[in-house]
């Protein structure tokens, strides 16, 4: 089983502890590219247009400036620094032991900056998304996908991918259709009519990613996960016309 999760925006900084290492960081075939932009960005940070290049306002002026000092600044685990919705519900800091170890395992986290690594990685708070314009050549998704995609589609082999990632990333690496479920949050109205609910994806796919490490259980295929998550959510499966598996948390009408 491999869950692919999206970074956040938000990041907690570590208090302490030692610098990023980029050679100690997962998949090491991705060190020269990391190393690459990790400077482009230092460079980028540094200019007046920093803002527009990275598509940030005013009011994150002191968060471009952190990015100008990535390599100094205290490193701690991935699950650990990126907050928000998604990683609020998966609560990472109340996992079991078994569950922590096996979110290093089977969790690996896209990111503009490093491209994909594991949770358990340690990285520095940082301000970069997809859509910022710094790559050395086209979008960033495009010149990561020249460098993901022999990465990932090896980790990927033969195992059921859980997608929680956005489009964005998503873009850098599309991940083989057969192998790949895609998470979603429905709401279903009183009439019985549903809608897919964008907004409340995150916190549900944060959820059915604490649900899966906590259980101890590797699904091997998109109908073996769905049972699995019916033990504590009301799911249902679909396919969509790529033969892409959709599992869809099904939401009550609020009120």
């Amino acid at each position: 089983m491999l869950i692919l999760l999206p970074p956040s925006e938000t990041k907690t900084q570590p208090a302490d502890g030692d610098p990023v290492d980029l050679g100690a960081l997962s998949f090491p075939e991705l060190t020269e590219a990391r190393e690459t932009l990790l400077t482009r960005l230092e460079e980028v940070s540094a200019r007046e247009d920093a803002g527009q290049l990275l598509k940030v306002g005013p009011s994150l002026a002191a968060e471009v400036e952190r990015n100008r000092h990535l390599r100094e600044l205290p490193a701690g685990p991935a699950l650990q620094v990126y907050t928000g919705v998604l990683y609020d519900a998966l609560d990472a800091a109340s996992l079991t032991p078994a569950a922590r170890e096996r979110a290093g395992r089977d969790v690996v986290i896209a990111s503009a900056l490093w491209g994909a690594i594991a949770a358990t990685d340690r990285i520095p708070a940082y301000r970069l998304s997809m859509g910022a314009k710094i790559a050395p050549k086209g979008s960033l998704a495009a010149w990561w996908k020249g460098e993901l995609s022999p990465v990932l589609e090896a980790r990927a082999a033969d195992e059921l991918i859980i997608d929680c990632r956005s489009g964005g990333y998503q873009a850098a690496w599309p991940a083989p259709a057969e192998q790949t479920v895609l998470i979603r949050a429905e709401r279903e109205s009183p009439d019985g009519t549903r809608k897919v609910v964008s907004h409340m994806a995150k916190h549900y796919r944060g959820l059915i990613t604490r649900s899966l490490l906590l259980s101890g259980q590797d699904p091997t295929d998109a109908e073996a996960l769905a049972d699995l998550l019916a033990r504590e959510h009301r799911v249902e499966l679909s396919r969509d016309t790529r033969g892409t598996a959709q599992l869809s948390v099904i939401v009550p009408a609020a009120g």
